[in-house]
């Protein structure tokens, strides 16, 4: 019994690191430019199908299409900031809940119009068969762990350029307060662009993991945007090492929840987030803390 909890405590885990790519580039868009993308499952989805396609025309694994995609995937959030975006900075919350809203409802349309409601899953080769035994009859996969891996190297490589380059230092400087970053000279329009690149790197790495991991339809979106959001919440808007131990939270709840009844699933999700929120609403991590 003991056996078989540490073993779900572990697996959990694991599923944790997914919901990390999916939260982090929540994470920075609350944190930079103050706004709750709705649209951010649903642009994890779209990167989800764009990755399907490209892998079955150039006949490659995902992994190398995706990081092939890396240098499109930053170009063009860079260009739906400015071009979309960047007008919201500053608005009311009303606005931006809106019109990411309504980009919500057109990627999710185009997708089932382009693709259909069927669902699909990438291939990741062997490297989804292959697990370690760590002893004690207890057995990781391989895939899970190199996905909970990269969500660690993704958050040290966001902390290491948020707080060691000078981009990261504009970039923060624009995050506390935008009006005094535009007096002293720092573009901030070219600065949250360039926030959202980096979202966008965030989110073909998540689309990445996600395709390879799990099946995935035009239509899931919302559900990666909930999800995403309470790691957020739960760790804290802004900290990055707190949107790990979110993400871990909720994929533990999630599997012990689902050995008492497979309804219990996405009910423990929520449970354990309103209980951590009633008690810490600021979040495990505040943003005081070094993020």
């Amino acid at each position: 019994m003991a056996l078989e909890l540490i073993n779900q405590i572990i697996q959990g885990a694991l599923i944790g690191g997914l919901y990390v790519l999916f939260a982090i580039g929540l994470s920075l868009s609350l944190g930079v430019m103050r706004f709750v993308n709705i649209a951010h499952g649903d642009l994890i989805v779209l990167a989800s199908f764009i990755l399907m396609s490209f892998s079955a025309i150039l006949g490659l694994s995902p992994f190398i299409v995706a990081a092939l995609l890396m240098p499109v995937a930053f170009l063009a959030f860079y260009a739906l900031q400015r071009l979309l975006l960047q007008r919201l900075v500053g608005t009311n919350m009303l606005g931006v809940i809106l019109v990411t809203f309504g980009l919500a409802i057109v990627i999710q349309n185009g997708l089932l119009e382009t693709y259909g409601p069927d669902t699909r899953k990438l291939s990741g080769g062997a490297l989804e068969l292959k697990s370690i035994n760590i002893g004690g009859g207890l057995s990781i996969g391989l895939y899970p762990l190199l996905v909970f891996a990269t969500a660690v190297v993704v958050i040290f490589a966001l902390d290491r350029f948020l707080y060691r380059t000078s981009i990261g230092s504009r970039i923060r400087a624009v995050a506390d307060d935008p009006a005094a970053a535009n007096l002293i000279g720092l573009p901030s329009a070219k600065i949250y662009g360039i926030a959202m690149g980096v979202v966008g790197l965030t989110v073909m790495s998540a689309a990445c993991c996600m395709s390879v991991w799990t099946n995935f339809d035009p239509e899931i979106g919302p559900s990666r945007l909930l999800i995403a959001f309470e790691v957020v919440v739960l760790g804290g808007l802004g900290s990055l090492w707190g949107t790990l131990v979110g993400g871990i939270i909720i994929g533990v709840a999630q599997n012990l929840g689902a050995q008492v009844d497979a309804a219990w699933q996405i009910l423990a999700q929520h449970l354990v987030f309103l209980v951590i929120l009633f008690l810490r609403p600021q979040g495990l991590f505040s943003r005081g803390s070094r993020t």
